[in-house]
Parts: structure tokens; sequence; C-alpha cells
């Protein structure tokens, strides 16, 4: 079986760093509150992919720099550009984001997510493929398909947000596209705790060492099991997503959104 070590990786579009054996990736675009860009987005879901294979890595922290989480995907870098692809192009772009959450919950370690400010579209996302989520009072929690037109279904959310918080709770954040604050996020259960801000990343990493430092074996097949005894299976669920999303992506109403967006108004949806 291919073995690799991962502690010297050199990560182009993120941070990455390790100490023992806990990796950190780190969002690094805090001006922007740290958007995934097409780059950020395969980058990520290759890096997870090989963490099937690390002998040197036995927990991961997701963070960001900067006081805000991730505010999903780069409005110009990717929705502008999506606005313009045929049917073709907007499916690979869904499954390969779809990926990401996929090699997220494929990667035998625990992945703590330390979670501060703006956590929304597929910032959210990652933290639903995260296996805990630490995060502080002020963080703002949203997932936002469908306020640029989109449906809720994105990158595994129908199947992974019920399982975190239950249906009438996923259903209500899945429609509405409304803010959550952290403490009612965690009243919810999408998060494991609330730490103070100075502390979140010394908590995460507290957290992620401690998993580390545990039966790895143990830990990796306890995650196994989760995604493998779930009664309908996260691929079939994302591939779904992946088509209903790519079809949405060619309304008018995305398009409104995006116009709106670089107007500086608020969308005006019409339902087509």
């Amino acid at each position: 079986m291919k073995q690799v070590k991962l502690a010297g990786y050199k990560a182009k579009h993120f941070k990455y760093s390790v100490v023992g054996k806990v990796a950190t990736i780190t969002l690094d675009r805090p001006e922007r509150k740290n958007p995934l860009t097409l780059e950020s987005y395969s980058e990520l879901r290759d890096l997870f992919r090989e963490m099937v294979y690390a002998t040197d890595i036995k927990a991961i922290v997701f963070a960001s720099e900067g006081g805000n989480f991730c505010s999903g995907g780069d409005v110009h870098d990717i929705i502008g550009k999506l606005i313009k692809m045929d049917m073709d192009g907007l499916l690979r772009f869904t499954r390969m984001t779809g990926d990401m959450v996929k090699a997220m919950r494929q990667c035998p370690q625990p992945i703590v997510a330390a979670i501060d400010g703006v956590c929304t579209g597929a910032g959210a996302m990652i933290a639903c493929g995260a296996d805990m989520r630490v995060a502080t009072a002020r963080s703002k929690l949203a997932f936002l398909f469908v306020r640029v037109g989109l449906a809720g279904a994105d990158m595994g959310a129908c199947t992974l947000l019920p399982r975190l918080i239950g249906l009438s709770r996923a259903e209500d954040l899945l429609y509405t596209g409304r803010v959550v604050g952290g403490e009612e996020a965690e009243r919810m259960g999408f998060y494991n705790r609330l730490v103070g801000e100075d502390k979140l990343l010394e908590e995460a990493q507290s957290l992620a060492q401690s998993l580390a430092d545990g039966p790895n074996f143990g830990h990796m097949m306890t995650k196994t099991m989760l995604f493998q005894e779930w009664s309908s299976g996260l691929g079939e669920s994302i591939e779904a997503e992946a088509q209903a999303q790519a079809i949405c992506m060619q309304t008018n109403d995305f398009k409104r959104a995006y116009h709106a967006f670089v107007a500086k108004q608020k969308p005006v949806f019409e339902g087509n």
C-alpha cells in the first residue's frame, strides 16, 4: 500500500504546518474573509486524498487567518466564471467541490474545524465535513446557496447537515439562508463547544492533539464506520446534489444574484 509523509508538504493556496502528529490547514486570504478559489478547492481535495496514505499525520485542524473562517466561493474568481459556463463545465465544478467534502470524510484522520467570524456557503460545508467544530460566540454560520438563486443542496449539505442538527433545523437553515450566531449554533448541536476568540486555535489544536495522542487506529476506524454506516451513501447524495446545483447554475436568478452583487444591490429573484 502507498505510504507518504506529509509533514513536509508545501501548500500553494493556503498555509500548512505540522507540529508532532497534528497538521494545521489555514486559509490565508483575510482581506477577503478567506474565500475559496478554484485552485484552493482542488488543492484541498488532493491534500485530503493524500491523507489516506499519510503515516505521520494523526489529526488535522482546519483554521483561518484574520477573524473569519471562510466566506465561501470567491464571487469574482468562481461565481463570475460560473455564469459563463455551459452545463458540462458547471457539472465538473459542482462535482469537484463535492469531491473536496468527500475527501474530508474519507480521510481517516479526525478533522477539527476552528471557526471564528464568517462561516458561510462553502465555508459552512467545510465545517460540516469536519468531525468536530470548535467555535466562538461571535461566529456567523449561514448556508447561503438559496440567497444566490440556487438550491440548498450543495456539496452534501442535504446529507451532512440533517445528521448534525436534525432534519427540521437543517430545513430551516437551507431554505432561509439565515445567519446563525455561535450560541444558537452550539444549541443546535452544530458546534461541539464555544471558546474565546483568543483561545480558539489553541483549543482546536489541543483537541486535535488529544485525538492524535489517543488510539489512532481506533479513531480512524470510528471515522470510517461513521461514514460507511449511514443509511444513504454520501457519494450518491453528493452526485445528486452536483447535478441539481449545476442545473440551478443555469437559471437567470443565479445571474441576477451575481449582477446585483457587483452593483451592490439586493437581488430580486423571479424564479426562472
